[in-house]
């Protein structure tokens, strides 16, 4: 009886999930992983540089666009409203592509709010809420940020005979950027519903 007993304590205790564990960081920040890419060191080191920034921004640019769907009003409430939640859905998937992108050369991919806030080059908004006008030209200006790290990027990944990061900010970056600049940009082109009689 004793025995089955002490059986019956370790099952109970291997089901028992072990959540008190000692944190312990693998890879810190800034290093990188040696994977057999065929990439040198150096080439991989100035791409993740680059992505991280291309990051953080992305991140930013992907909230911001939340932020103004949340909070768009006005005569184009509606239509604005569902393109700046497409948007955001865009901007969701390149921080996907652009972190394991980060990951794949070896390095760390930043992660958490903090530290996107600590790296990003677009300026803050306010917590409350802006005129139409002033909630789409934050999302150009932060635009024109990314696309003028992701072409210079590009072209030093180019450089450096990093195909697999080039290829990313033109096909994905760049790609997905630019129509939205366009899309975004023509909401402010002055126009008027009805023809004045001439």
């Amino acid at each position: 009886m004793a025995r089955k007993a002490s059986s019956s304590n370790s099952s109970n205790d291997a089901a028992q999930p072990q959540y008190k564990v000692d944190y312990r960081e693998i890879q810190a920040y800034g290093t990188l992983r040696n994977l057999p890419i065929a990439l040198e060191a150096n080439a991989r080191s100035q791409s993740v540089a680059t992505l991280n920034q291309i990051l953080a921004d992305t991140m930013t640019l992907r909230d911001l666009y939340k932020k103004h769907h949340w909070q768009m009003s006005g005569a184009t409430f509606y239509q604005l409203h569902l393109l700046l939640d497409k948007h955001y859905e865009e901007q969701a998937a390149i921080v996907d592509m652009i972190a394991e992108r980060i990951m794949a050369l070896g390095g760390i991919s930043i992660a958490m709010a903090p530290d996107v806030a600590e790296m990003t080059r677009i300026p803050r908004p306010p917590k409350g809420r802006e005129d139409v006008p002033s909630q789409l030209a934050r999302l150009l200006e932060a635009h024109e940020i990314i696309l003028r790290q992701a072409h210079e990027g590009a072209d030093a990944a180019d450089e450096a005979g990093d195909d697999g990061t080039n290829d990313l900010l033109v096909s994905n970056v760049i790609r997905a950027n630019e129509p939205q600049v366009w899309f975004i940009a023509e909401h402010l082109a002055e126009t008027t519903l009805v023809r004045p009689d001439k």
